[in-house]
């Protein structure tokens, strides 16, 4: 088989994808390659604008980071973004091609692969190598008939898989040999090694376990790769990961809450806080009340604005939010959050279903009306002297009075909204944390005896070194390219 690609699929959701195919890319591109993560299919709400004018999966821009390139559509040619329970807004090379049910995507997504191959041949044609990555389990043999993720893409690209089982969830024999079991002849030999995740331990008792695994599949172990504890501070793709990161700083001066909504979205924009030693970020869990002690509260971004407001209301968080502000509490609002703080949020287009209206918080003078089109960009802006840079992804424009005392400053103008006491802000723009300068700034307005030494993005690039030297150390990293 001759290729400048190969694959990472998974036993399962949540095996650590995304992060092996960062390791790699950083490791092939230290190595001089010219490489480029690929994949075919997400399902996220955590994603990125890129320079070309689209949106991809938050994994693909830390992958493209990873492999010190821009992030670009053709990285992720098919995005579902979930809405509800049964259904995702679809994007398509980078933009949004309406809502659909899920059955009516798996009707579809047969005819999505000829734009999924147009966009995996570009970046073949301008990489020495192209790091692929699956999704959900390679056996889905259920959701197989069209599939455009896993084996269906494998096939068609005719591209060498290597599978990767979490054995910090258990099962990872039952999962590789069942995995094998289920596989159609033609779809198991593009299997060319398994990668055995997260271990904890002694790796030599596992020895027994790599050898019944190819005796009953012929795979080959192409290495086991013991628990990267920084991982966690890394971007995280699924909003469950929220829940597994480490709280490093349960003592810290400055105290934040952030409810914890159920279609949170570029909830990355939380990763920064998490990391600074100064700062306790709490995600409140439905069933539990904000913190009367905390210093600000950040309501996030949301793929439903209005369910979620709903919710919001449901938990009572709305009186914990007005009695925090009464107190003298600061609370900011991110893109969808920054819709919850108006005094409505109208949905004439029946963009997120049937409400065509809902009261807001009321905390900012501004209403929002969400519109079909939806903003992508890149932009830079100001904040107290500090510029930095960051991005948009909305659907809805919000207008009113307390846009006269904007956040930021942009090169299109005034962007965001405070109220007169300066205690309730909201923008639109995404990624602000990541900035050093202006999370310092930013933070000391909560907490004026704040200060930080954390440089945020050094430290992932720090990580991904280490991550990329981890693999290297753990892996037959050498079989691995011999395959291709």
């Amino acid at each position: 088989m001759t290729s400048n690609s190969f694959m990472i699929q998974g036993t399962g959701s949540n095996v650590g994808k995304s992060l092996l195919v960062a390791g790699l890319c950083r490791h092939f591109t230290n190595q001089g390659l010219k490489v480029r993560p690929f994949k075919p299919q997400n399902m996220s709400n955590n994603a990125a604008v890129t320079s070309d004018g689209g949106e991809i999966g938050r994994a693909q821009a830390l992958q493209a980071q990873a492999s010190k390139t821009t992030p670009s559509i053709h990285m992720n040619p098919v995005l579902l973004k979930p809405e509800g329970e049964q259904g995702s807004q679809l994007i398509v090379q980078g933009q949004n091609q309406g809502s659909l049910k899920a059955k009516e995507f798996y009707k579809k997504k047969q005819s999505l692969l000829n734009r999924v191959m147009q966009s995996y041949q570009k970046l073949q044609q301008d990489a020495d190598l192209v790091i692929v990555e699956g999704a959900g389990s390679a056996a889905e043999m259920n959701l197989r008939e069209g599939d455009i993720a896993n084996m269906g893409f494998a096939l068609n690209a005719q591209c060498p898989v290597y599978l990767a089982a979490d054995i910090h969830r258990g099962g990872v024999l039952a999962a590789l040999v069942g995995t094998h079991k289920l596989l159609p002849k033609e779809e198991r030999e593009l299997i060319k090694g398994f990668i055995i995740n997260k271990f904890r331990g002694d790796k030599t008792l596992f020895k027994p376990a790599e050898a019944i695994i190819k005796d009953h599949t012929t795979w080959p172990s192409l290495g086991v790769i013991p628990w990267f504890a920084k991982a966690s501070l890394l971007p995280a793709e699924d909003s469950q990961d929220l829940e597994t990161k480490p709280d490093l700083s349960a003592k810290a001066p400055l105290k934040i809450a952030v409810p914890h909504l159920p279609r949170i979205a570029n909830f990355d924009d939380l990763d920064p806080l998490k990391s600074e030693p100064n700062v306790h970020l709490q995600l409140i869990e439905p069933g539990t009340p904000l913190p009367a002690d905390t210093d600000l509260i950040i309501l996030p971004g949301s793929k439903a604005t209005i369910s979620d407001l709903t919710v919001l209301y449901d938990q009572g968080w709305h009186i914990d939010i007005k009695a925090h502000t009464r107190r003298g509490g600061f609370v900011l609002g991110l893109c969808g959050g920054y819709q919850m703080l108006g005094k409505s949020i109208k949905d004439p287009h029946n963009i997120e279903g049937s409400t065509k209206e809902i009261t807001g918080l009321g905390l900012l003078d501004v209403e929002t009306t969400l519109e079909p089109a939806k903003t992508l960009t890149q932009t830079t802006a100001r904040f107290k002297g500090a510029s930095l840079t960051a991005y948009e992804m909305h659907m809805g424009q919000t207008s009113g009075p307390d846009r006269i005392h904007p956040l930021f400053l942009t090169p299109n103008g005034e962007e965001g909204a405070t109220n007169p006491t300066k205690l309730v802000m909201g923008t639109y723009l995404h990624g602000l944390f990541q900035e050093d300068e202006f999370r310092t700034n930013f933070l000391k307005t909560i907490h004026q005896n704040h200060t930080s030494s954390l440089k945020f993005k050094a430290q992932t690039e720090t990580i991904l070194d280490e991550l990329a030297a981890h693999l290297s150390a753990h892996l037959n990293l050498s079989a691995l390219k011999t395959a291709l």
